[in-house]
């Protein structure tokens, strides 16, 4: 319980924590028990008053209000950029997205990048603590020859998804 009371008080701070220090926190505090199972929920274009569990008032979200009620809801949460492509790769690295070279844009079919191998994703930390690890829907961090970039070469176990937005026409035709 401690260790959830310092995150809640960095976070109330406004302290960077990096991914390593967050999950360490979270799988810690409940030390000599099995690993709590978490799901992070990405979305793109969602506010925070368009679930029904943070008040909206047409909006019916059941499965997602279930969800928050039952589970650990954060408040407050700041992303490092403000188009799709950069946060998640911020996201899943814990890092700015400067530093792993996925800014300022998007991934397109035709882009020849994707997030760099070399960067530690919070699927390749959590394996080792005993985790099984799944990208679900959206990718949108490349695809690359032969499917260098998509989740499964990222450390993911499972990916079910697109590995672009809805809207684009991917090039990409290997097995995900």
């Amino acid at each position: 319980m401690t260790n959830f009371c310092l995150l809640q008080q960095s976070v109330r701070m406004g302290h960077f924590l990096s991914l390593t220090t967050l999950l360490y926190l979270l799988v810690t505090s409940c030390s000599g028990s099995p690993p709590s199972n978490f799901i992070l929920l990405f979305a793109d274009d969602l506010g925070f008053g368009d679930l029904g569990c943070y008040g909206h008032p047409t909006s019916l979200t059941p499965n997602l209000d279930r969800l928050a009620a039952d589970g650990l809801r954060f408040t407050d949460f700041y992303c490092t950029s403000p188009v799709c492509s950069p946060s998640r790769a911020s996201l899943l690295t814990g890092r700015y997205q400067t530093r792993s070279g996925v800014y300022p844009g998007v991934f397109y079919p035709g882009s020849r990048g994707g997030l760099p191998l070399n960067e530690t994703t919070i699927a390749e930390v959590l394996k080792p603590l005993g985790y099984a690890t799944a990208a679900m829907g959206k990718w949108h961090l490349g695809v690359g020859e032969n499917g260098m970039y998509l989740p499964t070469r990222q450390g993911f176990d499972h990916y079910l998804g697109v590995p672009y937005s809805h809207d684009m026409v991917s090039v990409f035709t290997g097995s995900c």
